[in-house]
């Protein structure tokens, strides 16, 4: 059985300085390895990213600090794999190193039909959906997760 529907999400943080400072050397110097290590897990799909391989010269808000991170897994399992184990759990650890606290919410999952990908947009609309009505089938957290909508008509 193929799923008609893949996990989308976003992830937001404020660098505590410009990527190219001291501050921000340990989460530059990791950058591609984590992003590689995305790639070949299971039930990745898709990331955005420029040439460069990575999204971290996109400017979506206009605060230009604000780096963002979207990708597509296969499931909300895949994905909470991939987060909270292994090499990117150590990023997650060390994350207050490199980036602010921010007000409302910094992730939101969604799910969206499969082979289909989301756009900036698409991440803006769930965090602020998110932040103002909470969880929903619309935007949810890992803490309060959603089922994937019924199958779609044939």
């Amino acid at each position: 059985m193929t799923t008609q529907f893949h996990l989308a999400q976003v992830n937001i943080g404020r660098a505590r300085a410009p990527l190219d400072s001291p501050v921000m050397q340990g989460f530059v110097d990791q950058l591609d390895a984590i992003n590689a290590l995305a790639d070949r897990s299971p039930g990745f799909v898709w990331r955005l990213q420029t040439e460069e391989g990575d999204a971290t010269s996109l400017q979506v808000f206009d605060d230009e600090r604000i780096i963002v991170n979207m990708s597509v897994w296969e499931s909300l399992a895949s994905l909470r794999d991939y987060v909270y184990s292994g090499e990117h759990l150590q990023v997650l650890k060390d994350k207050k190193q490199w980036f602010e606290k921010m007000p409302g919410p910094t992730l939101a999952l969604w799910w969206i039909p499969a082979g289909s990908t989301p756009t900036v947009g698409d991440a803006r609309r769930a965090l602020d959906l998110l932040g103002e009505r909470g969880p929903t089938a619309a935007a949810f957290t890992f803490a309060r997760p959603q089922p994937a909508p019924e199958a779609l008509p044939a």
